[in-house]
């Protein structure tokens, strides 16, 4: 394929700012006064309609978000739409804290929590609907994950802001993205939605949905295609389909099914380089999701999950062996699959007024098979067993304590336990503090631990560019935080605050200074700072959104071969980013959505670490409602980064202005 032309905060500031929190409480509006969930564990449509929104995914218990154990942002489905994104990396970039990438190099779009740390984000744990989608052949990146479902198809995305491997085990080790996607009884009827414009952007997608109260259907298929970044070989098509039931054989039980596939064509590679080609690259995954949940009580209930999934990749690119003296090429191959099976059991109950329970275990299973990564056509199986539990206890009346863990034992990596302890504590109404302490970790990856990646031309090894010596064991994060959570309605006001030390202990980076390369735990640093999010509705039909996250990562290489100790994690994130947020209702009908993003200079995810880059990015969406019968849609406009181009992945990847227009109608 032809490449295409398509500050770090002193002390005083810290103590500024906040001094600047603190007034602020003084002009957020309050809350409903804190009050224990009903007995019942099911939701109810008023739950969601409440002004303290219910959360489902932080401790695997329906809370309220003043109730949680961390720091949860919400994005629902109106903000979705307004934002003009067109898909959930591009929408996570709104979240304070996260990073967010559109490039297509390393398989699929990108985010990241508190730094994107390599060329694959591997340390959060992405959920669709409660099933964890990350890539087992991609060394656990959450991209391919990310384009599991159509935004059109998202009820709200959940996203927990820090650790939480007490709840999901090792892939939560810096926070967790849950997407909940819409129930079938809310999309009965046809809907079909057309995009074009700039970058050959065009997109397509048609759902339709039948069905009655006791079984209900959903069918979606859709397509987002573009020429991706200047700079890159681009031409990047995800296609995907989706289907959905909800069965409710009695009043006690609920059934879901959901069965799905994704494809990804994209360009990747250079013309100039001999290890990274210019070529066409397929990614695949299919996968089927079966939920059961009975009523046992009022108070009780049980679930069960099963789910498989299934990954296949294609990348094949011609190698020169000119620079060997060979005047010959050979086809280097990256291609594989892999699978995750798993199946889990859980069991939630109240025990008197003031105890809530969650507590079950997962059996899971990850499979992957490469002769070009690992140099044997064997498959690489590694078992988890997780045993967990979670209990949220009301000590006294504003006094909430959550106490979870998760015990994981691996067959390749052994044991490892993650526990959390939060207080939340209802100072007043409307006005909640939260404090805490949680450990996570993360084994090494299939890849990190038996990597061996070898050159052959006709029977002859011409080089070892990969090889893992296995000498690798968990990564460790301990993390201490301490939160405030602020809402005034009289003033249509929200504050989230989130104070953090996350504390890296060995780890686990590719080395790169030796040949071939191995994978080492040689690193300890802390990720310290704040971060926080200010929701203001001045009036009605106007919602401004200012997010800020200061993130300092302390590098302390443990390598000696490494002088700079400050080079190998430092600037993983930028030390600060903001981003702000208009939504404003106009005469007519009409929405507008400004959003700007501000971000300090960082290290970017597919380069070097000394390839650093600061950028701006304003987008801009008008949009206007379509009635006619029994027929609604909507038209927008969509400019995206209104600025100059900026570096996104690396530094010949340069994002251009794009505008398009969108197009939804349903019935």
């Amino acid at each position: 394929m032809k490449n295409k032309k398509i500050i770090k905060p002193t002390l005083r500031q810290w103590a500024c700012l906040m001094f600047l929190q603190g007034c602020s409480c003084l002009a957020t509006a309050q809350a409903p006064e804190p009050a224990p969930l009903p007995n019942s564990m099911a939701l109810s449509e008023r739950d969601f309609l409440d002004d303290m929104p219910i959360v489902l995914s932080v401790s695997r218990l329906p809370q309220r978000l003043d109730e949680t154990p961390g720091a949860v942002t919400l994005i629902d489905r109106d903000m979705i739409r307004l934002s003009g994104a067109r898909d959930v990396a591009d929408l996570l970039r709104l979240v304070p804290g996260f990073q967010s990438s559109t490039s297509f190099e390393t398989s699929a779009p990108l985010a990241s929590y508190h730094g994107g740390f390599d060329s694959y984000s591997n340390r959060i744990q992405v959920l669709v609907d409660g099933r964890s989608v990350y890539s087992p052949y991609f060394i656990g990146s959450v991209g391919p994950g990310l384009q599991t479902v159509a935004l059109a198809d998202i009820e709200r995305i959940e996203i927990l802001r820090g650790s939480n491997s007490a709840a999901y085990g090792a892939r939560a080790m810096l926070g967790v993205i849950n997407i909940v996607t819409r129930s079938t009884l809310d999309t009965l009827g046809l809907q079909v939605g057309l995009a074009g414009g700039e970058n050959s952007i065009r997109d397509a997608r048609a759902r339709i949905g039948w069905g009655t109260a006791e079984a209900s259907f959903r069918l979606s298929l859709d397509r987002r295609a573009d020429a991706g970044m200047v700079g890159s070989n681009g031409g990047n098509l995800v296609n995907r389909v989706n289907f959905s039931t909800e069965l409710r054989p009695t009043a006690r039980d609920e059934i879901q099914l959901r069965l799905g596939n994704l494809a990804i064509d994209a360009g990747k590679g250079f013309a100039t380089d001999v290890d990274n080609y210019s070529r066409d690259t397929f990614f695949g995954s299919s996968y089927a999701q079966l939920d059961w949940r009975r009523s046992l009580a009022e108070d009780q209930d049980l679930a069960l999950s099963l789910s498989h999934s299934q990954e296949s990749y294609q990348d094949v690119f011609p190698y020169s062996l000119i620079p060997l003296g060979i005047n010959d090429s050979i086809d280097v191959s990256g291609s594989g699959t892999a699978s995750n099976d798993s199946v889990s059991l859980q069991h939630t109950f109240r025990h008197g007024e003031s105890l809530r329970v969650v507590w079950g275990g997962e059996l899971r299973r990850e499979q992957v098979t490469s002769k070009a990564l690992y140099n044997t056509d064997a498959a690489f199986v590694t078992d988890f067993t997780r045993l967990f539990g979670n209990a949220e206890w009301r000590l006294a009346r504003d006094l909430l304590l959550n106490v979870g863990a998760m015990a994981e034992k691996s067959s390749v990596s052994g044991t490892n336990l993650a526990p959390r302890l939060m207080l939340n504590w209802h100072l007043a109404e409307g006005q909640t503090l939260r404090a805490g302490i949680s450990k996570a970790f993360r084994p090494p990856s299939t890849f990190e631990q038996f990597a061996n990646v070898r050159y052959f031309w006709n029977g002859t090894l011409l080089a070892v560019t990969t090889l893992a010596s296995g000498q690798v064991y968990p990564e460790q994060l301990l993390v201490r935080e301490a939160g405030y959570l602020g809402a005034f309605p009289k003033l249509g006001v929200d504050l989230d605050v989130r104070l953090f030390h996350e504390q890296f202990t060995g780890f686990l980076r590719q080395k790169n200074d030796v040949s071939p390369k191995d994978y080492v735990n040689n690193e300890n640093f802390p990720i310290q700072g704040l971060e926080y999010q200010f929701k203001w509705r001045p009036w009605r039909g106007t919602q401004l959104i200012f997010n800020q996250a200061y993130v300092d990562i302390v590098s302390l290489n443990l390598d000696p071969t490494v002088l700079a100790a400050r080079t190998a994690s430092a600037l993983a994130a930028p030390e600060l980013a903001s981003t702000l947020t208009l939504f404003q209702k106009l005469p007519g009908g009409l929405d507008l959505s400004l959003m700007r993003q501000d971000s300090g200079k960082v290290t970017l995810q597919g380069a070097g670490r000394l390839q650093q880059a600061a950028f701006t990015r304003t987008d801009l969406r008008l949009g206007y409602p379509l009635h006619f019968g029994s027929h609604r849609g909507d038209f927008a406009l969509v400019l995206q980064n209104l600025g100059s181009p900026y570096p996104d992945f690396r530094p010949e990847f340069q994002f251009q202005r794009r505008a398009f227009v969108t197009l939804s109608v349903e019935n």
